[in-house]
């Protein structure tokens, strides 16, 4: 994974005020944690700061040129608001080239299984152990044509050159299931209800009653029309 280059500048001023005036400067407050020292209090220009990200996902390695002096930091934690989705604060680690770094790897999930099965999801990341500067930026996983059974743990990953898998081998990471039907759905959400003591209300009952009389009736007045066809044919 390439690093990405971005300009920063080095702010003295603190607090939530502070941080808003940067904002509305259309700049991002962030943090870069050195080994030992004082962490560096750095001002970031938002929409470079917001491409960098996009592009590096979530372990973006960025090159941070702090008063002509480039420093690599990875990314540790990015505040995003939930309305805007504007960035409000980053945290960065400071990295060395050829160092290694533990970070969660994030699942990607492509192909089409067999009809009538559905693909869980079990685990979204995977950690593991990499090169700062070679961090998988996703590991893709195939589930094309894959029947009901199937299941995928972290050891079935294929991992590039310089990593090394940390989480345990037999984590489930994909699984392969029987597609459940609409009734036995529907069963298992009245016997979760019951269990939690929820009562369904007299008027969905009736409503859903009344649904299931109106599709026998068109099935009954399709049936006669159909019959009457027959008999004028």
């Amino acid at each position: 994974m390439a690093a990405e280059k971005i300009t920063a500048e080095q702010r003295t001023e603190f607090g939530k005020g502070a941080a808003r005036r940067i904002r509305r400067d259309d700049k991002v407050p962030a943090v870069l944690y050195t080994h030992g020292d004082k962490p560096l209090h750095l001002t970031l220009p938002g929409h470079d700061t917001m491409l960098a990200l996009k592009h590096g996902g979530a372990n973006a390695l960025l090159e941070i040129d702090i008063e002509g002096k480039t420093q690599l930091g990875l990314t540790k934690q990015v505040q995003i608001d939930p309305i805007t989705r504007h960035i409000e604060h980053v945290d960065f680690v400071l990295v060395k080239k050829g160092e290694k770094v533990t970070v969660d790897v994030p699942i990607h999930v492509v192909g089409d299984a067999a009809p009538e099965t559905l693909v869980v999801t079990e685990s979204a990341v995977v950690s593991v152990e990499a090169e700062a500067t070679h961090i998988p930026e996703y590991f893709e996983v195939s589930v094309e044509g894959a029947e009901v059974g199937t299941q995928i743990h972290a050891q079935d990953l294929e991992l590039p050159s310089g990593t090394t898998l940390l989480a345990d081998e037999e984590l489930l990471i994909v699984n392969v299931t029987q597609q459940m039907s609409e009734e036995a759905l529907e069963a298992e959400l009245e016997e979760a209800e019951a269990e939690a003591g929820i009562e369904r209300e007299e008027h969905e009952e009736e409503a859903e009653a009344a649904a299931e009389g109106e599709d026998t009736a068109a099935g009954d007045a399709e049936g006669s029309a159909d019959e009457s066809r027959s008999e004028d044919a």
